[in-house]
């Protein structure tokens, strides 16, 4: 079992930042990746950034150049730079860990960006 705490969401204007974590626990071992996804509201949810065990990283499209996915092996956290802030970011943000057999998922922190 793997368990992710998030942190760091919030209000923010539009060419604002915010700075989410994910910090893990439990199983950490097992991870090879973790991430960020999604939701805004009547929409499915969508990867934003990844970043594997090895570091590598992977972005949506829409937030390269703005968005910027990090770790700090030592604490177990992930983090989500998010610069310069567009309305359409609003969201809510879950952060996900890929483990031996199952994807575990945070419990959702709220991005909202106001124009």
């Amino acid at each position: 079992q793997i368990q992710l705490v998030e942190s760091g969401g919030g209000l923010v204007q539009a060419g604002g930042s915010l700075r989410l974590s994910c910090a893990a626990s439990g199983s950490i071992l097992s991870i090879s990746a973790m991430g960020w996804y999604r939701q805004a509201p009547g929409k499915q949810r969508d990867l934003v950034a990844s970043i594997t065990s090895g570091g590598s990283t992977n972005y949506a499209d829409s937030v390269k150049g703005r968005l910027s996915i990090s770790r700090d092996s030592a604490k177990n956290t992930v983090y989500l730079q998010m610069n310069n802030l567009k309305p359409e970011d609003t969201a809510v943000y879950y952060c996900y860990a890929r483990g031996w057999t199952s994807v575990y998922w945070g419990q959702g922190t709220q991005v909202t960006v106001s124009s």
